[in-house]
């Protein structure tokens, strides 16, 4: 089926409202920042929210936070006692986040992490979270499971954004470091029999990953 403009609207007028302050952070994502698209946006924000008020972990961390819209859709799907450690690259960016969190509800229950994340999460506690989602350099896509999977608590999940890479995985021609991470991070979850895992075509592809227990 093509997804026309027409379709786009039939979805978006009849899948749960964005929130309002969602919407503004959005558009704010489009406006400050040079690759706006990077936001996770309506469709995808609202199947956060969902999928962690379903698996309803204790712990969730984020690789990659950009400016929050994600970790705010995570955190609104959270139980009132649980919480979210996102990890941020880019300290220019800390500032921005601390008042997008600040501002926003459920933003008390996020834990914002300036670093890069392969020096992060060695520090992390072995399995402490739940669910982790993946949403940063893609060229490391493969170190990250490696450490998410020590992470993760016995059926804990694994959320992989961008795992179709704008349809480049399937074009033998792309040999650029960000592709190859990517296809080799999605060879690495098929061929691990501890993981079990579906590709959702929803935007730029979304891998749902669960540790077997």
């Amino acid at each position: 089926m093509e997804f026309t403009e027409e379709i786009y609207d039939y979805i978006e007028s009849r899948i749960s409202a964005e929130p309002v302050a969602l919407h503004r952070l959005d558009r704010l994502s489009h406006l400050r920042m040079v690759h706006g698209r990077m936001c996770s946006g309506h469709w995808q924000g609202r199947l956060l929210k969902m999928l962690t008020e379903m698996i309803a972990p204790r712990r969730v961390l984020e690789l990659g936070t950009f400016t929050g819209y994600a970790t705010l859709c995570i955190a609104e799907g959270l139980q009132p006692d649980a919480s979210i450690d996102t990890i941020e690259i880019f300290d220019e960016n800390e500032d921005f986040l601390t008042d997008v969190f600040s501002r926003f509800d459920g933003g008390e229950k996020v834990n914002l992490i300036i670093g890069d994340a392969l020096d992060v999460m060695p520090r992390l506690s072995t399995g402490a979270y739940g669910l982790i989602f993946i949403d940063a350099d893609k060229r490391l896509y493969p170190q990250y499971l490696a450490e998410a999977k020590r992470l993760l608590e016995p059926g804990g999940y694994i959320l992989a954004d961008n795992t179709l890479w704008d349809g480049h995985v399937v074009d033998d021609t792309r040999r650029d470091p960000q592709t190859m991470g990517v296809k080799r991070f999605n060879d690495l979850v098929a061929a691990d029999p501890e993981l079990e895992s579906v590709i959702i075509p929803l935007r730029d592809g979304l891998t749902l990953i669960r540790l077997r227990k």
